[in-house]
């Protein structure tokens, strides 16, 4: 699943595109100022910002270190709300990917737009169908809890199948041990960073060959899932 950091947007604005951004399993996550916008870059992954221009919640210095902040975490792509007055001299120094009209705002063309950002921006979702996210030659069917790799199935314990899944509903994204931890074992979990490290060697073991790697180790950091794997 995407993350979509929206910044400084009207309730309405909120009231139109989170429903359409749930509708296609993107998650909306609303903020306010330039503090709440940095806090929420720290403490979560965000694939893409969308960022209201069309009132002044932030002062053009805050707006340039708002935009400073997401060029410096993978370059993250963003999106300008601006009204139908300032379509006429948009800021393109500020670099943003893209320009959506509110006032109103169509929930549809805002899908539209992310969804090519986020392509643009190599960042785009794993295609899922019916319960099934394929990502390149890995099959994953949440509704019987298999996985394929080609037209071979890959026998899985519970925890690494719901592991694997994780990384790949969030692919590109870069999580710690600890991170993991939480999110595939729960927070009531004593076992040790250790345990995510023993998962991960066990998932390589039966979804990696020659020719696909999946799960790229970030140094000093944890891991993240390869969208589509790398044909050797």
């Amino acid at each position: 699943m995407s993350t979509v950091l929206v910044v400084g947007a009207e309730v309405g604005d909120l009231a139109r595109l989170r429903p359409a951004l749930d509708a296609v399993a993107i998650r909306c996550e609303p903020v306010n100022g330039l503090e709440a916008a940095l806090e929420a870059l720290e403490s979560s992954p965000v694939d893409l910002a969308l960022v209201s221009l069309a009132r002044p919640h932030l002062n053009p210095g805050q707006l340039r270190d708002l935009m400073r902040a997401l060029a410096d975490r993978n370059s993250i792509p963003s999106i300008a709300l601006l009204t139908e007055a300032q379509l006429t001299k948009p800021d393109f120094s500020l670099g943003f990917a893209d320009f959506l009209l509110c006032q109103p705002l169509s929930g549809p063309e805002a899908v539209a737009r992310v969804h090519q950002a986020l392509w643009r921006a190599g960042k785009a979702p794993a295609e899922e169908s019916d319960g099934v996210l394929r990502c390149g030659d890995l099959v994953i069917d949440t509704n019987r809890y298999e996985v394929y790799l080609g037209s071979a199935p890959v026998e899985l314990t519970f925890k690494e199948y719901e592991l694997l899944r994780f990384l790949a509903e969030n692919q590109d994204k870069v999580f710690t041990r600890e991170v993991l931890l939480n999110r595939v074992w729960g927070y009531d979990y004593f076992g040790g960073a250790r345990t995510v490290d023993v998962h991960i060697r066990r998932l390589r073991s039966k979804v990696e060959d020659r020719g696909h790697v999946f799960i790229e180790t970030v140094r000093n950091v944890g891991y993240r899932f390869r969208p589509g794997g790398t044909q050797g």
